[in-house]
């Protein structure tokens, strides 16, 4: 499994480090990318993927991210469970907007499990939703590998 994510404040990268902690606990075998030494065309190899991406401008996909967007538009990756998680400020129009962008192109090539925002930077009551968004994809890969 792999996360790869871009992280602009650090508010992103904290959290997909907490979220690959999690994966850890659950005995996941997870690696994590920064989206620049990731090579994009590898998502056809991991039987699940988790995006992590802050929100731009007015709710964009920050331009780093979009070539791992494309690769998901573009490869046969309908196998693919994935997750998508990010951070974002509610005094934008379009809270993490960019998850939501994600979470619509990546419903329709992958099989999407869980997204989630965050707002600013992890707090407390943040935790317990890194650990719903972790067990709803470990739940999806025991399915996947027969055991659930």
């Amino acid at each position: 499994m792999a996360i790869v994510y871009s992280s602009k404040t650090g508010n992103t990268k904290d959290v997909v480090h907490l979220i690959r902690q999690l994966f850890l606990e659950e005995k996941i075998d997870v690696t994590l990318f920064r989206i620049d030494e990731f090579p994009v065309m590898n998502v056809i190899h991991y039987e699940a993927v988790v995006i992590g991406t802050y929100t731009w401008g007015n709710g964009e996909i920050p331009l780093e991210m979009m070539e791992l967007y494309r690769a998901f538009e573009k490869l046969d990756v309908k196998g693919v469970l994935t997750g998508v998680v990010g951070t974002g400020d509610s005094g934008y129009p379009k809270f993490c907007g960019a998850v939501d962008e994600f979470k619509d192109m990546l419903y329709v090539h992958t099989n999407l499990m869980v997204t989630l925002k965050i707002e600013l930077s992890l707090q407390m009551n943040d935790i317990l939703k890194c650990q719903r968004f972790v067990n709803s994809l470990v739940k999806g890969l025991k399915r996947k590998k027969g055991m659930g």
